[in-house]
């Protein structure tokens, strides 16, 4: 594996497995993650991570990190930690709930990255599953339900594109803007692609006075995301697959596909 960086990615590889209920990507740090679905992240359960200011439970002898501590992990150095997996869970109460075989489950959920039974646990009343590897190059999330994904989505491309700062001033210097999220009947509709696997570039960004225009190519399904990238190296000579435009004025998103 190649030595990565880890400021913002601009570009982002999304594989849906809808059946799954997971999907596997590259480029969506967990800064942005948490940023993306803020109103739905309740307290998280972390099995693997180096976070120092976890509290323990003692039942489970995992630490936890409370709703209202979340913007102090959002902050870490979640890249530093190498593998870095939670889920998340409703009440303290159901973690001393949790049976030595789900302890178990949740353990080996942490270490190879799937799950012996079923990812969702009604003692915890999880809605996702967070498995990650070197913050944002290697992501496997499990979604209780898929348009929470969706969702994610199309407010990862807007933060992206603010944190990038990819619109210049008069004098040529890069200002941060505010964009509006993807419509989610867009995302739907890029999800056929996304099956296959998908990069959305915003490092292969145009623009003019009028609108932002976003490439998409269908580069196929990686695990390896080294070789995903060498991959996108050959397929970003060709004709991309679809645009995400954003219209500057009425700051409206439309997807075109070639």
């Amino acid at each position: 594996m190649k030595k990565h960086n880890h400021e913002i990615r601009d570009l982002v590889y999304v594989h849906l497995n809808e059946n799954g209920q997971y999907v596997i990507s590259y480029g969506v740090e967990f800064s942005v993650f948490a940023q993306s679905l803020s109103r739905s992240l309740n307290h998280l359960l972390l099995i693997k991570h180096q976070f120092d200011d976890g509290e323990l439970n003692r039942h489970t002898l995992l630490e936890y990190v409370p709703r209202d501590s979340l913007r102090k992990l959002v902050k870490d150095n979640i890249y530093a930690y190498g593998d870095f997996c939670w889920v998340d869970f409703e009440e303290i109460d159901g973690l001393d709930e949790l049976s030595g075989q789900e302890i178990a489950e949740l353990l080996f959920l942490g270490h190879q990255k799937r799950h012996l039974k079923g990812p969702f646990y009604n003692k915890l009343g999880n809605r996702y599953v967070y498995l990650s590897r070197y913050d944002s190059w290697f992501n496997k999330t499990y979604y209780r339900q898929i348009n929470d994904f969706y969702r994610m989505l199309g407010n990862v491309i807007a933060i992206k594109l603010e944190e990038l700062k990819i619109e210049k001033t008069l004098i040529g210097i890069r200002k941060k803007r505010s964009y509006p999220p993807v419509n989610l009947d867009i995302i739907l509709s890029l999800s056929k692609f996304m099956r296959e696997g998908t990069v959305i570039s915003l490092r292969n960004i145009t623009q003019n006075r009028n609108r932002i225009e976003i490439p998409i190519w269908v580069i196929g399904d990686f695990d390896n995301m080294d070789d995903m990238i060498e991959e996108f190296d050959q397929m970003k000579r060709e004709k991309c697959d679809a645009k995400l435009v954003l219209e500057k004025k009425t700051r409206e998103w439309a997807l075109f596909t070639q």
